[in-house]
């Protein structure tokens, strides 16, 4: 009996349209990776690209657990000496709002090739009036995808 390799070209992408308001960052960040990889599908390919395609709109009103917004560090450098720049969990909300949980989903993709075009097929909004999603949703069939709070 010969093993049936899925192909990337049989794959045809869904779109999922989530509303991130008042959901927890990693348990969101989570959800999206695992609809971006496609590992819902029954015929789930680690080294194949067969993810779908993720809106996130809403991400300025995530929630987070605990007292990371004052002790949660994230740290940027342009490898140049003295630029290391530490910044709060608070302060990048304040500054970019979908950066937080663009940098979530990141950490749990596959690193490499793969990982950076799955990547390539999320979408992330700090609010919900967004002119994009809505010519988008006259042309495409969107699946509004709820995750219990």
């Amino acid at each position: 009996m010969k093993t049936t390799f899925p192909k990337e070209n049989y794959h045809k992408p869904k779109w999922f349209l989530i509303n991130a308001k008042n959901l927890t960052l990693g348990r969101l960040a989570s959800k999206i990776s695992l609809l971006l990889r496609g590992k819902d599908n029954s015929y789930f390919t680690p080294g194949v690209n067969q993810g779908n395609f993720v809106i996130v709109i809403n991400t300025s009103e995530i929630n987070f657990t605990g007292k990371k917004e004052e002790r949660k560090l994230y740290y940027r450098n342009s490898q140049r000496p003295g630029s290391l720049k530490i910044e709060t969990l608070k302060n990048l909300i304040i500054r970019n709002s979908s950066l937080v949980l663009e940098r979530a989903v990141w950490g749990m993709l596959p690193k490499g090739v793969l990982g950076r075009n799955l990547y390539k097929r999320l979408y992330v909004y700090p609010k919900s009036n967004i002119k994009i999603i809505q010519s988008k949703k006259e042309r495409m069939k969107f699946i509004e995808f709820y995750l219990k709070v």
